[in-house]
């Protein structure tokens, strides 16, 4: 059932997985495509953001703020495992593995990679007090709007 927690949480930790996204890409190497990543992470941000911190708000500030931490967790792993996935596919189309195992592999190689240029201070920091933020906001709305 919608209510003004979810939405707010919607929107909150879709903007937060958006502006996230956009520090990403001057950390990649000259030319590398990043296709769909931002409007990826804002829509992956909406859904988690509605299913993870939106339906629990209203248990607490404490609670909210893990909550917050747990949906921008929710959030980096789907972006890193579709974005990865979609790398794997596409070499895959350019007949890029000698089979689906090491496709596979391959995939979750990128998975780590991906993770790795997200450990940049300027990300972290965001992505913390993004979720932290988006938390605190939803548990407000929870308050006041229940």
């Amino acid at each position: 059932m919608p209510t003004a927690a979810k939405f707010v949480a919607a929107i909150t930790f879709a903007f937060v997985a958006w502006f996230a996204a956009g520090l990403v890409p001057p950390y990649l190497p000259k030319g590398t495509r990043i296709g769909y990543l931002l409007e990826l992470s804002a829509f992956i941000g909406v859904l988690m953001g509605w299913q993870i911190s939106g339906r629990h708000a209203g248990t607490g500030v404490r609670a909210g703020l893990g909550y917050g931490l747990t949906t921008m967790a929710a959030i980096v792993f789907w972006v890193l495992l579709f974005s990865a996935g979609d790398e794997m596919l596409e070499r895959s189309m350019n007949l890029h593995y000698d089979g689906p195992v090491q496709a596979l592999t391959e995939a979750v190689k990128l998975f780590l990679e991906y993770g790795l240029l997200l450990a940049k201070p300027d990300i972290l920091v965001w992505l913390i007090c993004g979720a932290l933020f988006g938390g605190w906001v939803t548990e407000l709305t929870a308050r006041n709007w229940s």
